[in-house]
């Protein structure tokens, strides 16, 4: 028998195929779609509900590992290792989008990516992220080893913020700047591009050791530039860290007095929720099949200041006009909550929820797709739970039902 080592010719298109599931294990890469963004896995993913049955885990609640336990009481949860960096002899820094007091989700693809340039430097390197506002939640396990909180500095104040990151950049000398490019941290990125005579790399999607790949021509074709100190990055860059925390210990420095600002914040604008695109709203309050009483839906939305959306059932039904139709077949959603009344999760209303941060489902069926999808569920009649939620908001000054939301 010949000692010719035969290659399988189906895996060898598997490893050419980038949108093949089984790509990012045969090439060693993520799995990325047509755009090169990172897409997520489509096969099922399993965890173990309280009977013992096998469940969708359709929060990826244990990564790759495809199979996860009951989910355990904070006290119970195994804590996460510690990360950390002891005398750091050199820093990346990252600032830090906040969306009412927490950090965005585009902010920690920006710290995945962030820890990952730290971690191939020869010498310790920390993670240096500057926030400017209050931080509601933590952030321990973002992927800050280092933060320094930019104080005296409130509303939208980019001239500011441009003269506190140059003030910053004298003290710790970073490596690298890190900014999303998107809103007022893309447009800070290039304030202090142009402050420190450097020119930055816009649009990057993927880090390649001394090279980058940034979007560009209108996002339809992809240019190879070398890596520069300052990086203005899409969303899904890099996977948001996950397996370690970290220290997140405070640093600070003498700011020196801000320059006359030109710009003058005149404060948030009051706007009609209704006329807010649902692929921007933040809140959301969602009606399905289950909602009879329509009148008391739109109250609620009204007091809550939440954006109406609707499944498609109750578009064709004529209760909801086809514009606030959420799901595949409708609009893809990315609000940080979502409340959904009476729907029972079908899964073209659920693929359009893909990037919702929390789902709170009120429904009378415990074993619906929408309450095993949801982070917190009511069990009950709507219009009881409904009327009781407006009862409680309505106790409560507006500015602390915008917090909790």
């Amino acid at each position: 028998m010949s000692d010719i080592i035969r290659k399988d010719p189906r895996l060898a298109w598997i490893a050419r195929n980038r949108l093949h599931p089984r790509h990012g294990e045969l090439s060693g890469e993520p799995l990325r779609g047509p755009t090169g963004l990172l897409r997520k896995n489509p096969r099922p993913q399993w965890q173990y509900g309280p009977s013992g049955l096998r469940r969708l885990d359709r929060l990826n609640m244990n990564g790759a590992a495809g199979v996860t336990t009951l989910v355990r009481k904070a006290s119970e949860q195994p804590q996460l290792p510690l990360h950390t960096v002891d005398n750091p002899q050199h820093y990346i820094a990252v600032w830090l989008p906040l969306s009412g007091g927490r950090l965005t989700g585009h902010g920690k693809d920006v710290l995945g990516l962030a820890q990952q340039m730290a971690a191939a430097q020869a010498q310790s390197t920390a993670v240096l992220g500057l926030v400017c506002g209050e931080l509601k939640d933590s952030i321990d396990e973002a992927g800050v080893d280092r933060l320094l909180q930019l104080d005296g500095v409130e509303g939208y104040q980019p001239e500011a913020w441009t003269e506190l990151c140059l003030q910053a950049d004298s003290e710790y000398q970073p490596l690298h700047w890190l900014f999303p490019d998107a809103g007022e941290s893309a447009e800070l990125g290039r304030r202090l591009a142009v402050a420190l005579g450097e020119r930055p790399a816009t649009g990057v999607w993927k880090w390649e050791g001394d090279q980058v790949i940034a979007r560009s021509g209108a996002g339809h074709q992809d240019i190879t530039r070398p890596l520069c100190r300052l990086l203005l990055l899409l969303e899904e860059c890099a996977m948001p860290c996950t397996e370690h925390r970290y220290q997140t210990l405070p640093v600070s420095f003498e700011a020196d007095t801000l320059p006359t600002v030109r710009v003058h914040d005149g404060g948030r604008v009051a706007v009609d929720p209704a006329d807010i695109p649902l692929a921007e709203a933040e809140f959301i309050l969602s009606a399905g099949n289950g909602v009879h009483d329509w009148e008391q839906f739109h109250q609620a939305a009204t007091l809550l200041g939440a954006a109406e959306g609707a499944s498609r059932v109750a578009v064709d039904d004529g209760f909801m006009p086809r514009s606030r139709q959420v799901g595949a077949t409708g609009t893809w959603v990315s609000a940080r909550v979502y409340i959904a009344v009476g729907i029972s999760g079908a899964v073209q209303h659920l693929q359009g929820l893909g990037k919702v941060e929390k789902v709170v489902a009120i429904n009378q069926d415990t074993d619906c797709d929408m309450v095993k999808r949801a982070n917190l569920s009511a069990i009950g009649d709507s219009r009881e739970i409904l009327a009781a939620l407006m009862a409680l908001a309505s106790a409560k000054p507006e500015q602390e039902i915008s917090d909790a939301a």
